[in-house]
Formats: structure tokens, C-alpha cells, sequence
């Protein structure tokens, strides 16, 4: 069976698994043991492609699986063979699913160098019971999901006695028929009842990592959007970008959630947000229809929970930075980051995971998901063309341009709050020209696509003259609220502060250096 399957998977908290369970059986369960095999290449060029093979038993039967990363994080392209039922397990065998489109993909990866197959073995295998309850979604997003309760555990093969295992203990939701709008109101609503986190890590992943005793992942950095030849109007331009910005947020977050502390999957979780936020403010335009592109209701969490994993963040990192250059100025030893004693009696810091995991922004990211899945509508309002909206993000792109190097030639005068302003406003420029140089350089050519490159470019100086800024604004705060417990905190400040002219002059001969660079928006 060939299917394009739509689901939402998420982690439940140890403590709340009774309570998700019993929430289940309040409809009609079948529990069914699942036994899994996984299979890739003794170079993981499977798991490296977002792809999974395994074979499984499912009660008595046995079925044979392909699966693949869709279009957006809602999509999974998937084919099943059922090879009936028997206590033996039968052969892995890929040629099962040639003929589909996540066969021939399958089949490309597992080609040779001298055109024969790349021979597969088993990497790790799981033992999860499931608990399957269908479920019908009434009103005008209607939909039929399957909601399933997967509990059990993930064994990693390693060729040795030894094997490492993980435990599972996730809820899946999958749109068996009906409006996928449907399938995110459900998991909306069971992620805010049961403290639900979203995660990006499948059973097959899980394995990988255990082979390689891997605690942490690299972060995932931000990409252009994936753009389609044929949907360019004004509602299709929104759903790629978001997708773009959600391709860089869920995976970080999903670790984050899952307890990591890793300081560059917080920093990249945090210029996602930031590019998200752009997208909702400078992309509103290019659809009448408010209700989908609900910017409003979906700001405020996201600035909450970037403000939150700043806070945690920033102070230790310009303190990183700082401390070498204030010693080899002959500063005295300071440390701003630990308190005076009234701090003990503070209310615990928030983790990362704690500001991942909260209710709101876990709604957030369903919301922008179920967005990003959402199909055209044949009624409504009707989003703007491909033209208008083109020539919407020209205006758009102008308009920053010209903000940028207006705050460039008067940035020394500028209240603290004003410069801090210019920076958030260069930072826009920049994510909506990368947002957008996709789209101009495909329709005008191979010159424009140099043009993007050379105005990006030229972004870069000011971007990190007005970063240095920044950060030593921050720190020359920090150090100012130490000087009131520590005197030797005075050295730092007046060494910041002396700084502080040369710094804006530095920043406004780079932004006035913008308005040099060729603007690629431009028409001709």
C-alpha cells in the first residue's frame, strides 16, 4: 500500500502516561505487540536520508515498510507490503517497493558504485505494545485519526552481547480521512490536556544514536525555502517559509524538550523564532484570509519563549566573551556571573526543556505545523497572486533597505533603545532577503542569483559591527549591576563604556555601506 501519511508524534512525560492512557480507553482500543527489525546500510545511508526500512510483526503478520520525509513536518511518504502471517521472519527485501516513488528512492541510495545493491544489515530493532483507539473529529474540519500509544522500548545492535536499549513512550496522531485541520485541532488539544511535547526523533533514529553512544545531535541551521513551480500565490509563499522556519525550530526544540542543554541547538532554536517572527510580520500581507495566517495569536508565545532561552543564554555567552578581553586590558579577576547572597533565596531558573515544554509554545508549533499542511481553499478570501505578491515583497525589501540606511547615517544620535531597534530591523532585512532571493533569482536568472549572494554579502558587516554593539552593551549592564556588590566591577564598566562611541561610529560607517550594495528586488 503506497500512501502519503500525515501524523503528529509526541513525547509524554513519565508522570502523565497513566493519565494518557486511561484519556484512550475511554473509546474502543485494540492492543497489538509490535516487533520490529530496522535495517540500513553498514554506512546509515538510510537514516542519513530521513529514510526507514524495517520489517515488523504486527500481532500474527508480518509487513515490510518504506518510509520517507514528506514536504512538511506533517508528511511521511510510506509503502507497506503485507507478507502475511508466520513464526519465522521473513527476508528484508527492497525490491518490494519498486514501482513507488519512496521505492525508486530507496532504491537510488542502495545502488553501488559498480551498479549493484549495497547489502543491508540490521541495526536495531524494537518491542513496543500499542494501543490503537479511532477517533472522529465532528464540525466543519472534520476528520477520522487514528491515535496510537506506543510504549516499549528500542534495542541498538551492535555485534556485542552488550546491547544499549532506550525507552519509549509517545502518542501518534494520524489523519486516516478528512481535514487535516482536523488532525491538528486533536493534537492541540490532547498535547494542552497532557503536557505533550512535539518531537522530530523517530524509533529508527533513536537507534542510530544508541549505536553510537550519541547524547548530543549537531543543531539543525537554518536553509532557503523549498518553493513550488506551480503554487506561487500569496498563501503558498507564506506556508513555504514557515515550513523553512519550522524545518530549523522543531528538530532543536525537540531536543531541547527531550532535556538537552546543548548551547548552539539553543542559539539555532533562537534564530529560528527570530526568523519566524519576521515571516509573520512581513509576510501578513500576502493573504486576505487573517484567520489562517494568525500572526496575533501566535507572536506572544514565541517572543516569550525567546526572551526565556535568551535569558539563560546571553549572559553567559557575552561573559565568555568579555572576560579574556578585560584581562588582558588588567582588569581584576570578576566573576558577573555568580550572585550576592540574596539570590539563594530566588525561585529556581527555568531549564531550556521547561521553556520548550510549556503549554503555550507547544500550541504555537502545532498551530504553524497544521498551517503549513493546510490544502487550498475554493472559498474565503483569496490570497494575492504570484505577481502581487512579488511585487508586495519588493516594496517590503525597499522599505527595510531604506530604514536600515537612514538609521546608518544617524545612529550615534539615536537613543540606546533606538540603536537596539536598528539591529532588529537590519535582522529582518536579512532573513526576508533570504526568504525571498529564491523567488527573484528563479524568475529572472542566473544574474540575480549572484545579486542575492552579493547583497547578503554586503549585509555581513553590519550585522556583526551592530552585534559587537549589542553584546557589549549587554555586558557593560551586566558588569554595572556587579559594580553594586563588587567594586572591582568598575574597571569593566568604565572600560565598556569607553568604548561605546567608537563602537557606533563602526556602526554607522557599515550600515551607511548598505545603501552601496545592488539591490536584487529591483526590476530592471
Amino acid at each position: 500500500m503506497n500512501t502519503m501519511e500525515i501524523e503528529f508524534k509526541f513525547c509524554i512525560p513519565a508522570g502523565r502516561l497513566k493519565a494518557v492512557e486511561a484519556a484512550l480507553r475511554r473509546g474502543a482500543v485494540v492492543r497489538t505487540r509490535l516487533q520490529a527489525r530496522y535495517f540500513d546500510t553498514a554506512d546509515q545511508r538510510l537514516v542519513a536520508d530521513g529514510m526507514v526500512l524495517r520489517l515488523r510483526k504486527e500481532g500474527r503478520r508480518w509487513v515490510q515498510t518504506v518510509k520517507a520525509a514528506g514536504d512538511n513536518a506533517l508528511h511521511r511518504l510510506e509503502h507497506n507490503v503485507d507478507l502475511g502471517t508466520g513464526a519465522a521472519a521473513p527476508a528484508i527485501d527492497p525490491a518490494r517497493h519498486a514501482g513507488t516513488p519512496v521505492g525508486e528512492r530507496l532504491a537510488r541510495l542502495l545502488q553501488a558504485a559498480d551498479g549493484g545493491a549495497v547489502p543491508l544489515v540490521e541495526r536495531q530493532s524494537t518491542d513496543i505494545v500499542r494501543l490503537t483507539r479511532d477517533l472522529r473529529v465532528s464540525g466543519p474540519a472534520g476528520a477520522v485519526v487514528e491515535m496510537a500509544l506506543d510504549v516499549g522500548k528500542v534495542v541498538a545492535h551492535a555485534g556485542t552481547p552488550a546491547q544499549r536499549a532506550s525507552p519509549v513512550c509517545e502518542l501518534e496522531l494520524e489523519l486516516k480521512s478528512g481535514d487535516v485541520q482536523g488532525l491538528v485541532a486533536l493534537a492541540r488539544r490532547w498535547s494542552q490536556q497532557h503536557g505533550l511535547w512535539f518531537s522530530t526523533v523517530s524509533k529508527a533514529e533513536r537507534g542510530m544514536r544508541l549505536l553510537a553512544e550519541q547524547e548530543t545531535v549537531p543543531a539543525v541551521k537554518a536553509e532557503a525555502p523549498r518553493f513550488s513551480a506551480h503554487g506561487r500565490d500569496g498563501r503558498a509563499l507564506q506556508q513555504a517559509v514557515v515550513a523553512s522556519c519550522l524545518d530549523q525550530m522543531l528538530p532543536n526544540a525537540s531536543e531541547i524538550a527531550a532535556g538537552s542543554t546543548d548551547e548552539e541547538q539553543i542559539h539555532q532554536l533562537r534564530i529560528g523564532i527570530r526568523r519566524l517572527r519576521t515571516a509573520l510580520r512581513e509576510l501578513a500581507g500576502l493573504d486576505a484570509d487573517t484567520s489562517r495566517f494568525d500572526a496575533a495569536a501566535w507572536e506572544q508565545p514565541l517572543v516569550d519563549a525567546f526572551r526565556a532561552l535568551g535569558e539563560l543564554r546571553d549572559r553567559e555567552q557575552v561573559v565568555k566573551l568579555a572576560q579574556p578581553r578585560l584581562r588582558e586590558a588588567g582588569a581584576p579577576e570578576v566573576d558577573p556571573l555568580v550572585g550576592d547572597a540574596s539570590d539563594a533565596a530566588a525561585a529556581p531558573a527555568l531549564t531550556p526543556g521547561d521553556i520548550v515544554r510549556a503549554a503555550a509554545f507547544q500550541d504555537v508549533l502545532v498551530s504553524l505545523i497544521g498551517f503549513t499542511a493546510a490544502a487550498p481553499e475554493s472559498t474565503g478570501p483569496t490570497p494575492l497572486a504570484a505577481d502581487a505578491a512579488l511585487q508586495l515583497l519588493r516594496e517590503r525589501l525597499q522599505r527595510l533597505h531604506k530604514q536600515a540606511v537612514r538609521d546608518g547615517r544617524r545612529f550615534e544620535s539615536l537613543a540606546t533603545e533606538h540603536q537596539h531597534r536598528a539591529r532588529k530591523r537590519l535582522k529582518r532585512l536579512r532573513y526576508l532577503a533570504e526568504f525571498a532571493a529564491p523567488l527573484f533569482t528563479e524568475a529572472e536568472g542566473g544574474k540575480k542569483k549572484d545579486a542575492a549572494g552579493r547583497y547578503l554579502k554586503a549585509l555581513r558587516p553590519a550585522q556583526d559591527a551592530l552585534g559587537e554593539f549589542n553584546d557589549e552593551a549587554v555586558a557593560l549592564a551586566l558588569y554595572r549591576e556587579v559594580a553594586a556588590r563588587d567594586p572591582r566591577a568598575w574597571f569593566a564598566v568604565g572600560w565598556f563604556s569607553a568604548r561605546r562611541a567608537a563602537g557606533a561610529t563602526a556602526c554607522r560607517e557599515a550600515l551607511e555601506r548598505i545603501g552601496e550594495a545592488p539591490r536584487f528586488w529591483k526590476k530592471k
